[in-house]
């Protein structure tokens, strides 16, 4: 954490000598037009920000070295769906498989990244998750989304692999039937089999 900080400090150091810096004069023959209004400062807050997510960006994502996947783990990476992923409101998904460790994927979409392995779910649902920042990746049959389970939110919704494009297609054009609308036997017909 000591060295995640000295180098946010570092890069942010440059941001702040720039934001400080005045501008050179203007040449004489500009003076006849309006003055354009000053860029807007960054904050400290900001600054510091966009430096942590800068140093975010280009720092490897350390794999826990205590979660070991099952073979039934194993088998849920396979179904896992790579590559760049649209989602909703023009926001992507980008999942690759880890190199260093098979069933691991690193999972990006705009100002996050984490590192995600396969769980179990009782659903049947392809399930990521990454415990250290509290993310939560579902797949299912027809779209997937991205969870913050921190912050209570979804950071992506409605994300369709090709796959998935085509299984939503298909659920459009021929809806499963609901709960209720299964057919139900009439009450005669249940008593009658009930006195038998």
């Amino acid at each position: 954490m000591k060295n995640f900080l000295t180098a946010a400090m570092i890069l942010a150091a440059p941001a702040v000598v720039l934001a400080q810096t005045a501008a050179p004069a203007a040449p004489a023959k500009a003076a006849a037009k309006p003055a354009a209004k000053p860029a807007a400062k960054k904050s400290p807050a900001e600054v510091r920000r966009s430096a942590l997510k800068a140093v975010e960006e280009v720092t490897p994502i350390d794999d826990d070295p205590n979660v070991k996947l099952t073979e039934a783990d194993l088998e849920i990476a396979k179904r896992v769906y790579v590559g760049v992923i649209p989602c909703e409101l023009g926001a992507s998904v980008t999942i690759t498989a880890s190199e260093k460790r098979p069933g691991f994927f690193v999972v990006q979409t705009k100002g996050a990244r984490f590192s995600m392995h396969p769980v179990e779910a009782r659903t049947g649902a392809v399930r990521l998750e990454d415990p250290r920042r509290g993310a939560l990746w579902i797949q299912l049959g027809n779209k997937s989304m991205l969870m913050s389970q921190k912050l209570g939110t979804r950071l992506a919704d409605e994300c369709m692999s090709p796959v998935q494009m085509t299984m939503a297609e298909d659920l459009r054009k021929n809806p499963v039937p609901g709960l209720l609308d299964w057919p139900v036997k009439p009450a005669s017909a249940a008593t009658a089999t009930a006195a038998k």
